[in-house]
């Protein structure tokens, strides 16, 4: 039923998987929920679940991202906050201001604090000021292939040469030679600015064996800043991850701390507040740290963290935007428990290349400790417009080993058809040796996939 109309209402300017869940966050404190909607998005479970729903217009491309139209659906609409999501405009500062400036609370950190973070290259300087480690590497933009190769006589091969402004592992190129950092960098650079509109480029020091840690924040409107545990993001493919694990299989008791105290520091230094992660290399062979990066809102992986916390994210984040007390003491969070989440996608389980179409058959698991973030049911079309995250699935159980089971089991009951996806591809990693003893890093993928082209070879000959 849906609530009165002089409940509070809350934007939530995202699609899929995110969108859903953000209407059913919003519904669950009583407040009421604005779906707004691409045309090619107005079957999706979100739209008809939200108490009112806006169809947008596409005549500017992605709609979105488009501000000035958002901004006029929720001042027309007279909602009380907006919530972005992930992605498209969750990390853009200027419709953060914009949304503030129509006197609407934005829920999220201020739009300093997304520019702050924003810039890999600023976001640096400023950290390495603060006392998180940073990775060696140029401290400034690199301009052009000459001082990319006179940053790497400094810094040592291999290095990895990026985006300033980019995210989401695009914009990123690896060389462990001059030869390969000539070859790739005005190539690399060109993408960047074609993507994000911005050519600026970094480079740092590459981790060979990298563990990928990220620490869960969340500032509160008194200044102070609670670390909710880590999350280990190890399991990539072409930088971007696939996996998520609470709390990580490598990380021990000082380790977590020494993360937690730099994760604080980051956020304390841009007076953050609100959810947010700051995420760190961990080279899995000295056990050193770097910072990254931080993300200046919600992330994908955020139900593995509320699952051993057993704080909801989002209900937090809306608390605070709307000035309601909080559930947050003055200490970090305790973990309980183990909690893993696997991204569902659409797409070729070998090559992962996206698989649009219709979904025609779709069951999810119903099993307890298993939680599934869905976005999609039997009927709906997947369109290339957009990326094809289907749904999640977050097993939570009382260690790993009991984690993983569940896991292996919900992989085994999902059954979707009429589209290609890659739960055969997860259902080989939950029982690959180095993922189950939890001595993996981010080359497990390209790992897997190099001992599956062996076999092939071998069968053949």
């Amino acid at each position: 039923m849906s609530a009165p109309p002089d409940v509070p209402l809350v934007m939530v300017a995202n699609r899929g998987e995110i969108a859903l869940r953000l209407v059913r966050g919003v519904q669950a404190l009583g407040l009421r929920a604005l779906a707004v909607y691409d045309a090619v998005d107005q079957d999706l479970p979100f739209v008809g679940r939200a108490d009112i729903s806006v169809a947008l217009s596409d005549e500017k491309g992605v709609p979105y991202m488009d501000v000035d139209q958002l901004v006029d659906v929720a001042r027309t609409a007279g909602v009380a906050a907006v919530h972005p999501g992930y992605g498209f405009l969750s990390e853009k500062p200027g419709f953060a201001d914009a949304v503030v400036q129509a006197g609407i609370a934005w829920v999220g950190p201020d739009a300093a604090a997304i520019t702050a973070m924003g810039d890999k290259v600023r976001s640096k300087q400023l950290m390495a000021k603060s006392g998180v480690p940073v990775v060696p590497g140029s401290v400034a933009p690199v301009p052009d292939v000459e001082g990319a190769v006179s940053a790497a006589s400094e810094t040592g091969y291999p290095v990895m040469v990026k985006s300033s402004a980019g995210g989401g592992g695009m914009g990123m190129v690896i060389a462990r030679d001059e030869e390969e950092l000539r070859a790739q960098f005005e190539q690399a650079q060109t993408r960047a600015g074609r993507l994000f509109g911005d050519p600026t480029m970094l480079l740092e020091r590459y981790v060979e064996h990298a563990r990928h840690i990220e620490i869960q924040i969340f500032g509160l409107a008194d200044g102070t800043i609670i670390a909710l545990g880590e999350r280990d993001c190890s399991v990539q493919r072409r930088h971007q991850k696939v996996v998520e694990e609470a709390p990580s299989p490598f990380v021990d008791d000082d380790l977590r701390r020494r993360l937690s105290d730099a994760a604080v520091r980051a956020g304390a230094a841009i007076a953050y507040r609100g959810a947010g992660t700051v995420e760190f290399v961990v080279d899995a062979t000295t056990g050193e740290f770097f910072f990254l990066e931080m993300n200046t809102r919600l992330q994908v992986e955020h139900p593995v963290t509320e699952c051993v916390t057993g704080v909801d994210l989002v209900a937090e984040q809306l608390r605070l935007a709307l000035d309601r007390p909080t559930v947050f003491g003055s200490g970090n969070a305790e973990l309980t428990g183990h909690a893993i989440e696997l991204r569902v996608y659409a797409e070729d389980p070998i090559r992962f290349f996206p698989s649009p179409g219709q979904i025609t058959v779709w069951h999810e698991p119903a099993i307890e400790g298993v939680r599934i973030d869905a976005g999609y049911v039997a009927g709906n079309t997947v369109s290339r417009k957009y990326d094809p995250l289907l749904a999640k699935i977050v097993a939570h159980g009382p260690d790993r080993s009991a984690a993983i089971a569940l896991a292996i089991r919900a992989v085994a009951e999902f059954k979707i058809e009429g589209v290609q996806t890659n739960l055969p591809f997860l259902a080989r990693l939950l029982v690959d040796p180095q993922f189950v003893a939890g001595k993996y890093d981010t080359s497990l993928i390209s790992v897997m996939s190099s001992k599956k082209d062996k076999a092939k070879e071998g069968s053949l000959t």
